[in-house]
């Protein structure tokens, strides 16, 4: 499946140097689709080596230039969408609709950066003194390092790629284990386009050995991570080391608060959309669902229907809109979490086991649990599964207390259609982002991130390409006669 692609230094695919291979494996069949390169030694000194040319061609290209390439890679990958799509699909399972759909999300982000790079701006500082001017100007921050996680293999290396390049650094994405083929696809995407050869690098191979050293490597100067807490904060400690620009977008448990008035049948069907998206395998995905006592009964009703009437399956099959997780060890974790929470008095309302018939594949119907309490591990620990636990509430400073309550602060929802409510609900949640009446929190345009051991830095917006660029400031005395 990956045969047209390698490991990427100066435009070129390349394997590895002593031909070592890993294996990529469908969460579906449980059997191999493909094997890519895993990188060496020698391999990641050569790709860091072709780094640096790239970082003295590209950050010289003119912003314009740069937003060009940019926006070309972006049409050429929706131009290529559907083949994209099929290289998720078949290494994560989830329904094609929904890899199309990330495909194109990733293509936004392209596109939304070739812009950025255009307004790149600095500014003038009115000086104290006639003969003096003070100004502050962006640069690029150097070779920066990209690790992304599985889940969403196009969009999460596609932001800071893009990111990366708009501001005129080179960069390293390392894709995950798991699904390595999109990032080739928007390395190939890219060279097409006309980027600088060097200016990407992609390998693929054993995580530990290439984070641990190309962060070790001072020519590396910023690392981007989309995935766990344990490994972001193992990751800090070795970035520490060498003091280099940090951004980690790390796990989340998404409380969501349904007020009294709000509409139950229609936020239950809202929320339960987002919750099995991927198969509950996404950081902001709605995680925790508090709410109000008195519309309790009908919100779960309807959350129910919305469970019962997915299509659990292969993602490449029509009619299936809801595929496996993606390892073995994820299903019966989410198991646990499930039985857990029954042994501590949760009602069981659907699910809770895998489908009928689904012999191979790590496949769980979407499960759904009312009555859950506060001291169940799935109120505390991230699921990172199709599983939905509720709780009723009936006053806002408790349940803003019980949604605060855990280490994470990625994203939040409200749902009420009371304009005061909705400020202080959205203003008393801890939390980098909130929707309101809303769960599509990832565009382009919009910064994404979070607080507590959610991480920092931003992706995404007008503040995303700002943890590519370094701040200089320069006073600059017209002439040295007569100073003072």
């Amino acid at each position: 499946m990956y045969e047209t692609y390698g490991l990427l230094r100066l435009n070129g695919w390349h394997a590895a140097s002593d031909g070592a291979t890993r294996t990529v494996t469908s969460p579906v069949t449980e059997q191999p689709v493909g094997a890519v390169p895993a990188a060496t030694p020698a391999d990641i000194d050569a790709t860091l080596a072709a780094a640096r040319t790239g970082l003295a061609q590209w950050r010289e290209v003119p912003a314009w230039t740069r937003a060009r390439i940019l926006r070309r890679t972006a049409d050429l990958m929706r131009e290529r969408v559907d083949d994209i799509a099929r290289l998720i699909s078949t290494e994560t399972g989830k329904p094609l609709a929904e890899s199309r759909g990330e495909t194109n999300s990733a293509a936004d982000q392209f596109e939304w950066y070739g812009e950025e790079a255009k307004r790149i701006y600095g500014r003038i500082i009115p000086g104290r003194n006639g003969d003096e001017r003070l100004s502050v100007i962006h640069q690029p921050v150097g070779i920066c390092l990209s690790l992304s996680a599985w889940n969403f293999p196009a969009l999460l290396p596609a932001r800071k790629i893009a990111a990366a390049l708009a501001a005129g650094c080179a960069i390293i994405a390392r894709p995950a284990s798991e699904a390595p083929g999109a990032t080739l696809a928007i390395g190939q995407a890219l060279i097409d386009a006309g980027v600088a050869p060097g200016a990407i690098g992609i390998l693929t191979g054993d995580a530990g050995l290439i984070s641990e050293t190309l962060i070790d490597s001072p020519s590396v100067r910023k690392v981007s991570l989309t995935g766990s807490v344990p490994v972001g904060k193992h990751l800090l400690g070795l970035a520490a080391n060498g003091v280099k620009r940090v951004s980690m977008e790390l796990g989340g448990h998404a409380p969501v608060i349904v007020h009294a008035d709000a509409d139950p049948v229609a936020a239950a069907r809202k929320v339960a959309g987002a919750k099995y998206r991927n198969t509950g395998q996404v950081c902001i995905s709605p995680s925790r669902f508090y709410v109000h006592r008195s519309i309790q009964p009908q919100f779960e009703a309807a959350f129910v229907e919305v469970a019962r009437s997915l299509v659990v399956g292969d993602g490449l099959r029509d009619g299936v809109t809801m595929g496996p997780m993606i390892r073995r060890r994820a299903f019966d974790s989410a198991l646990a979490l499930i039985e857990d929470a029954r042994t501590r008095g949760a009602r069981l309302l659907t699910g809770g086991r895998r489908p009928a018939g689904a012999n191979t594949g790590h496949f769980l119907e979407p499960t759904v649990l009312t009555d859950v309490p506060d001291d169940a591990s799935i109120m505390h620990e991230e699921p990172f599964a199709p599983v939905a636990p509720i709780a009723g509430f009936t006053d806002l400073g408790e349940v803003l207390e019980r949604a605060n309550s855990t280490p994470f602060g990625l994203a939040s929802y409200v749902f009420t259609n009371n304009a005061e409510l909705a400020a202080r609900t959205a203003e008393g949640l801890e939390a980098g982002m909130v929707g309101v009446n809303e769960t599509l929190l990832a565009l382009a345009e919009a910064p994404f991130g979070g607080v507590k051991e959610s991480g920092f830095g931003r992706e995404g917006g007008s503040e995303g390409i700002m943890d590519y660029l370094d701040t200089k400031y320069v006073r600059h005395r017209l002439s040295i006669e007569g100073a003072r």
